[in-house]
């Protein structure tokens, strides 16, 4: 039954594309032994697909609270750069006063001396934190917003890929399904025509 769902084709991350049944007798030669493996090979693809989707759509989601903050702390760093490349002689126009976020509802006041900063501390994930100069900050966090937005187009491109197939697995299987049930009635229709015959 494996080789029914061979895939032909499959998209760049190699995620197969289903098979649509346009003729159930060319997936089921022998109904009595062929019908329940072919329907459990299409309802395991289809669990598969729906397991992909679920993991896609969790990295859809972490990516769309990943990018935000890269672009809030690439502005905020890139703002830092502008101020200490104007070089003001006011001490006043020197100092930075802001909010900064402690916890979820907790923010705090910083003051930041642009003159006296030449680094800034980064989390990079696994309670890692490091400290980067300026302007490898700069550059750290615009590859990585570069390569979290072509991220989350290939997980869009996924996730759409992933809907498609599991509609037609859906499809396959209610055909599959309505195919079976017309069959069994046929056939108690022609054994009751029998039955009344031998009568």
């Amino acid at each position: 039954m494996a080789e029914l769902l061979k895939p032909t084709k499959t998209n760049p991350r190699g995620i197969p594309e289903a098979p649509f049944i346009d003729k159930v007798e060319n997936f089921i030669k022998n109904p009595e032994s062929d019908f329940d493996k072919v329907m459990q090979a299409f309802q395991d693809r289809l669990q598969q697909y729906k397991y992909m989707e679920l993991s896609k759509r969790q990295q859809l989601g972490n990516l769309k609270v990943k990018i935000p903050d890269i672009e809030k702390n690439l502005e905020i760093i890139s703002h830092i750069q502008e101020r200490k490349e104007n070089d003001v002689e006011d001490d006043e126009e020197n100092v930075i006063e802001t909010n900064y976020e402690i916890n979820d509802t907790l923010y705090t006041k910083a003051t930041i001396d642009v003159e006296n900063l030449n680094s800034v501390y980064l989390w990079l994930g696994a309670e890692v934190m490091l400290e980067y100069p300026i302007d490898e900050a700069i550059s750290l966090l615009e590859e990585r917003l570069q390569n979290n937005k072509e991220s989350l187009a290939i997980v869009k491109e996924d996730l759409e890929f992933l809907k498609e197939n599991i509609t037609t697995m859906e499809v396959n299987t209610a055909r599959l399904y309505n195919w079976d049930v017309e069959r069994r009635k046929n056939m108690r229709i022609t054994e009751e025509r029998t039955k009344n015959l031998k009568i």
